[in-house]
């Protein structure tokens, strides 16, 4: 093969958050910290808020 032969690829320059701007958007709603944060169905929790606020939230206790 030749290089004429090969198809080149275009690649776009990808852009990325900073780590400062990724930290701010994955922080807890409540009190702010980013560890421990539950990011699923978009509630952007910590687990320690979690447990406090659950039941406000709708969320019920299972034994």
């Amino acid at each position: 093969m030749t290089t004429n032969d090969k198809k080149e690829k275009k690649v776009l320059p990808t852009i990325s958050k900073t780590s400062k701007e990724y930290q701010r958007s994955k922080a807890c709603r409540f009190c702010g910290t980013h560890r421990g944060v539950i990011s699923k169905y978009n509630l952007k929790i910590c687990r320690r808020c979690f447990n406090d606020h659950a039941l406000e939230l709708g969320f019920k206790k299972y034994d």
